[in-house]
């Protein structure tokens, strides 16, 4: 047990003391946050340019209808042609001109939106939505219904459907759907990236160590079983840091960030919560301001989960999944000379991870079908899959056979990848098969 522990030491302070490690550990939770915020963020923000688009209207029913922005100015021509205006198009100084046909509101798909440069999507989609409104409202028109304005303002609803997690003593808790996929999805992928990461590191340390011939040196203190273990371990301690380290800095970044986007909005939250008070004759005072625009986003987004449970199953799975795979890359790592003879043996390996996360997918969508509680329960794709289910709600009884069957498959295939291990350690200058190494697993000495 001692030479076991001290293989762990050596393979953990190793690779802790890498500056890659270092840099990794610091920089992946802002590349987290900037990967999740950033694409939302840059699709909010409108284009600050001026963009002026002239407007042939041969109907006649949409001059001052179409709603301009600050940015998206319109221009009616009335007394020009098309074609006029095709050939004098880039003298015009216009970003783009719509030609609006007689037939438009029977017709919409007929206009055209005439430009030298591919327009951007920001001006098509404002086109055509205060182009589709102004149309639906002549439709409606047509009808001579009274005070149809006044009627269609009056019927236009924002339905947003709250969820609430009933508990067996019927205690109640906010809960909310969006929230709940995004920790199934991020806990599984992230599940899916560290076995494979890690346990191709674990392949690569001994096919490195064999290669250099060091192994030969090592096996003389220790059982080819023990070094087995000891990498093993040593980088599965590696990666449990490296996650935990991501979660403290991931949560710290998020209320740091929250923090400033409250300070920001609160002004004119309380303004305009004033303003509407006002309006009601509502007596408002700046506590209950405060209050109002102080609730918290992250628990309401977390939606009510037991985070004790869902960090205690990400460990769980996540060791035992890891040790389970990291036994199959070092058994192939043992097999073969070099990195390149590797593709062969690794294809079976990660198969099972490439379709846990198909599985993952769908599963997520439908937590208690068929399909996701049966790979839930296979030990090779457990590790993902039930991290999908486990945010929705899984019975205790499947959670208990899904890790004792884990727990077993690992014993099984740790014996297994260990008898592979010691044979393969000392063997050079022959690619071997999983029908080879089948045979080594039955060798009695």
């Amino acid at each position: 047990m001692n030479k076991i522990l001290l293989i762990i030491e050596r393979e953990f302070m190793t690779r802790v003391r890498k500056k890659s490690f270092i840099v990794m550990t610091l920089l992946t939770p802002i590349l987290f946050a900037a990967l999740m915020v950033g694409p939302s963020l840059l699709a909010t923000m409108e284009s600050t340019e001026l963009t002026k688009i002239a407007v042939i209207d041969d109907s006649k029913q949409f001059e001052g209808k179409i709603a301009e922005t600050d940015y998206i100015k319109l221009n009616f021509i009335n007394n020009e042609s098309p074609e006029v205006l095709k050939k004098t198009f880039k003298e015009s100084g216009y970003y783009a001109f719509l030609h609006i046909n007689k037939t438009a509101i029977a017709n919409p798909d007929s206009m055209i939106l005439y430009s030298d440069k591919q327009p951007s999507i920001d001006v098509v989609e404002h086109l055509s939505n205060a182009i589709e409104k102004e149309i639906e409202t002549q439709k409606l028109k047509a009808y001579k219904i009274e005070n149809i304005d006044e009627i269609m303002k009056s019927i236009k609803t924002k339905v947003d459907v709250r969820t609430i997690k009933l508990s067996k003593d019927g205690e109640e808790k906010e809960s909310n759907t969006f929230g709940t996929m995004a920790i199934a999805y991020i806990m599984s992928f992230m599940m899916y990236m560290m076995v494979l990461l890690f346990g191709t590191q674990v392949m690569q340390g001994v096919i490195e160590e064999k290669t250099n011939r060091v192994v030969e040196v090592i096996i003389s203190s220790v059982k080819p079983f023990q070094l087995m273990m000891g990498k093993i371990l040593g980088i599965a301690a590696v990666c449990l840091v490296q996650i935990l380290a991501w979660i403290v800095l991931t949560y710290t970044i998020g209320n740091v960030a929250v923090a400033v986007i409250k300070d920001k909005s609160a002004p004119a939250k309380t303004e305009q919560v004033q303003q509407m008070a006002q309006q009601q004759n509502i007596p408002v005072n700046a506590n209950t301001t405060e209050k109002s625009t102080s609730s918290n986003d992250i628990l309401k987004f977390v939606g009510g989960q037991n985070i004790i449970l869902i960090l205690g199953s990400f460990i769980f799975y996540f060791l035992f999944g890891f040790l389970l795979y990291a036994a199959l890359f070092a058994a192939v790592g043992s097999a073969v000379d070099n990195t390149t003879d590797t593709q062969q043996l690794v294809m079976p390996i990660t198969l099972p991870l490439i379709l846990a996360i198909l599985v993952m997918i769908s599963g997520i969508k439908s937590p208690d079908g068929p399909i996701a509680f049966w790979f839930s329960m296979i030990p090779f794709t457990s590790p993902i899959v039930m991290l999908a289910r486990i945010p929705f709600g899984v019975p205790t009884w499947q959670l208990i056979t899904s890790g004792a069957l884990l727990v077993i498959t690992f014993v099984i295939v740790t014996w297994m990848a260990a008898k592979i291990y010691r044979t393969g350690i000392l063997l050079y200058g022959k690619k071997y098969t999983w029908k080879e190494m089948w045979k080594w697993v039955r060798y009695k000495n």
